[in-house]
């Protein structure tokens, strides 16, 4: 069969679909991917999977509905040379136009994934933007046009399809949970603690945004630094500072030299920052389910994060860590308190996330499982 894969960023294929590309070539299946954000080196890599790279035009963040009906157009073009079998698109904007440009192509099977619902679907304590609330009536209702067409429509965790399926009464054929995208877990292969040294550790992964949870972590680490100093909060990731709700340099720069976090910035080897850490800490405000704390439960890490979609599919709670209150850096500084003073927990728990990640996050086990969902 010929199999079409639709996302945006080149790098997500070889990044996040290099095993189910690997398994449908095994199968002896064909597969296009199709990339809109691409660099030569990056096309290179797609081919090196197997794969067939195909460019095509979409602005992931574009408002424009005349540039878009263009895009999609030129778009379902593209996919009538190929003719294939299946379209499976990933990410918002491929699952709306993708969906639209296969059936102006007459794809026999398309199956689109939301991995998660994104900023217009996060709730903000101050409430969301008249901005943000336009741009999700947009969404919603193009949702509402394509999202019917699909053969099947993929979601990671059970909260999001009662959140725009349920919640906006859009009509699908078939929807399906997967439960996360999975890992490759000989890259992340346990590491458990042998013995736990002071200081203890909480590292925090994630673009440095507002929604991600950074200022709650930084907030509960200021908190904890008051009655336990030697404390260490490390941060790994970068600095958007074109988002309004991200941290600023001047601010990330004070709190190192006050000695709050350590913040190496973005780094090449995060499985080693993960085993050199005790726990891994995401107070998000959303997610669809967190790849961040997937690697750090495979490694074998206790894990604190917040009671929100995505985020409690990973945690059993006092099983494998803790669940929080969202927006509640209190209540994130007292689990981390717990930690500290109860040291034996930190091993205990690191070994029960790799039990749950052996489980349910195994991308040998998950590509099976969405191969199934895809009809193949």
């Amino acid at each position: 069969m010929k199999i079409v894969i639709i996302g945006t960023v080149a790098s997500s294929f070889y990044g996040f679909r290099a095993a189910l590309i690997y398994q449908l070539l095994l199968k002896g299946h064909s597969v296009y991917a199709f990339t809109s954000e691409y660099g030569q080196y990056e096309l290179k890599k797609i081919e090196l999977l197997g794969a067939i790279p195909i460019t095509y035009e979409l602005n992931r963040g574009g408002m424009n509905p005349l540039a878009d009906a263009k895009a999609t157009y030129a778009l379902s073009k593209k996919i009538k040379e190929i003719a294939p079998d299946l379209i499976f698109s990933y990410f918002s904007k491929p699952v709306i136009f993708g969906t639209l440009a296969a059936k102006i192509a007459k794809v026999p099977r398309v199956i689109g994934m939301l991995e998660g619902l994104g900023y217009t679907f996060t709730e903000q304590p101050e409430g969301l933007s008249k901005k943000a609330q336009l741009i999700k009536s947009i969404q919603v209702l193009l949702y509402k046009i394509a999202l019917p067409q699909l053969d099947n429509i993929i979601f990671l965790n059970p909260d999001d399809p009662k959140d725009l399926l349920e919640a906006y009464h859009i009509k699908v054929k078939k929807l399906d949970v997967l439960g996360g995208i999975g890992l490759d877990l000989d890259e992340y292969n346990y590491q458990p603690i042998e013995t736990i040294n002071s200081p203890i550790s909480f590292l925090f992964i994630g673009r440095m945004l507002k929604e991600k949870g950074i200022h709650d972590f930084i907030a509960a680490a200021k908190i904890v630094k008051k009655i336990y100093p030697e404390v260490q909060f490390t941060v790994l990731g970068a600095i958007d500072s074109s988002n309004p709700g991200a941290l600023q340099q001047s601010e990330l720069d004070r709190l190192i030299s006050l000695n709050i976090i350590n913040y190496p910035g973005q780094v090449d080897n995060v499985q080693k920052w993960i085993a050199d850490s005790h726990v891994f800490v995401l107070p998000s405000y959303r997610e669809g389910v967190p790849r961040s704390t997937q690697e750090a439960m495979a490694i074998g890490r206790a894990i604190i994060t917040t009671d929100v979609p995505g985020c409690r599919e990973t945690v059993i709670d006092g099983v494998n860590g803790f669940l929080v209150e969202k927006w509640n850096p209190q209540a994130l500084a007292e689990k981390m308190i717990y930690f500290i003073e109860h040291p034996e927990d930190i091993k205990k728990m690191g070994y029960e996330s790799y039990k749950i990640a052996q489980d349910k996050f195994d991308a040998d086990k998950v590509n099976k499982r969405l191969i199934n969902m895809l009809g193949l």
